[in-house]
């Protein structure tokens, strides 16, 4: 089903926001503002409808030639047709709505740029493939079909990644996993895992912040864009100012990362993380500290009962009630909240004001140019 529609404000996921006979529909590959004609690609909801732009009838000032010929297929982008500075704006309105409706924050911050990716390309160090005819494919949006990524490769994909995701692609049948470690930028290190076993390079490999160092599984987590771990790393620092001596926390920890941060300030750190392999790592990573491998939910009756300082960075979904009371009950001076999505952050900070908490700052971030994914970071305080 095709038709016209007028497109309104953006909404979270990427979409704007249209109305066909009354009916809301999410469409993707538009602009606010643009008159377009759209095919409806998902009626099974009673609430509303999902569609696609197939033509341009009035296009927005800010609309580009996306720089990859199937970003309207692939599932990874959702901004390519979008003038960068404009995604920003884009993604800082639609953090700010999800704060004022969920938690009742009003936000007028803006979506900061971080340095190596001025075009928004070439930042995505860590990708996951399929196969398809012996080439390296994607998901399609909102679909289980693959797409073949351009004879040159992924444009979002790290330059250094892209041969090898070529050259093994033949080879897999089911998953291939591409890392390229960001530790030397002159010379960065690509891992390759295929069908689950390591082909190419190594693994841990190592990463950085500044002059400190972490092992990460290759086929572990770590923040995909190179210069994202020292962007959040040097936000949370400066705005916890943790002091030597001090009882820090550090809650779906990964590796280490903020832990690592937190005890080279001279804090005793005490890290929770679900992955045990993770967990191992973080061990080696940062010796001086206490790290707890559990799920988050079951780990927190081993929380210290006081602590000063708390950095929580929990998957997308958000952190929940029982963690944010279980991390209030420690009466933390401050708290840093690192979030991915504008949704579950506004979640937990509604939360965390029912045990009086509240933002002092937050920041956001566009870690991953070219999609609708933004970072956040904020931080809160008792309220006195």
């Amino acid at each position: 089903m095709t038709c016209d529609a007028h497109l309104g404000p953006i909404a979270h996921g990427g979409y704007c926001v249209a109305r066909v006979d009354g009916r809301v529909v999410f469409v993707r590959g538009g602009l606010p503002g643009e008159d377009v004609s759209i095919e409806i690609t998902d009626d099974s909801h009673a609430s509303h409808w999902f569609a696609q732009v197939v033509s341009i009838r009035h296009p927005s000032p800010y609309r580009v030639v996306p720089p990859c010929p199937v970003a309207q297929l692939c599932g990874g982008c959702d901004f390519q047709h979008v003038e960068l500075g404009q995604q920003r704006e884009l993604k800082g309105a639609v953090l700010a709505e999800q704060l004022n409706r969920i938690a009742g924050i009003d936000w007028h911050g803006t979506v900061q740029p971080i340095p190596g990716s001025e075009d928004g390309l070439g930042w995505r160090t860590r990708m996951q493939y399929r196969s398809l005819d012996g080439v390296p494919a994607l998901r399609g949006h909102r679909s289980h079909n693959l797409v073949a990524v351009p004879d040159d490769g992924c444009p979002l994909a790290h330059p250094a990644g892209r041969a090898a995701a070529t050259v093994a692609a033949p080879h897999t049948q089911d998953l291939l996993l591409v890392t390229v470690s960001a530790a030397s930028t002159d010379d960065p290190q690509v891992s390759v895992i295929n069908d689950g076993e390591l082909v190419l390079g190594a693994t841990p490999v190592t990463e950085s912040v500044g002059d400190r160092r972490w092992k990460v599984d290759a086929s572990g987590f770590w923040q995909v864009h190179p210069h994202a771990a020292q962007t959040l790393g040097s936000v949370v620092l400066e705005e916890l100012a943790p002091r030597p001596g001090e009882t820090a926390l550090d809650l779906y920890c990964g590796v280490g990362l903020f832990a690592g941060l937190l005890a080279d300030a001279g804090a005793r750190v005490t890290g929770i993380e679900i992955s045990r392999r993770a967990v191992r790592l973080a061990r080696r990573n940062v010796p001086g500290a206490r790290f707890i491998a559990g799920r988050m939910e079951r780990s927190l009756g081993r929380l210290p009962r006081r602590t000063n300082v708390v950095v929580l960075d929990p998957p997308r979904r958000g952190a929940g009630r029982k963690v944010v009371e279980a991390v209030a009950a420690t009466s933390p001076r401050a708290i840093a909240h690192v979030a991915c999505d504008p949704a579950a952050l506004a979640r937990d900070l509604k939360l965390f004001a029912e045990q009086g908490y509240r933002p002092r700052t937050i920041q956001a971030f566009d870690l991953f140019p070219m999609t609708h994914h933004v970072e956040a970071v904020a931080i809160l305080e008792r309220e006195v």
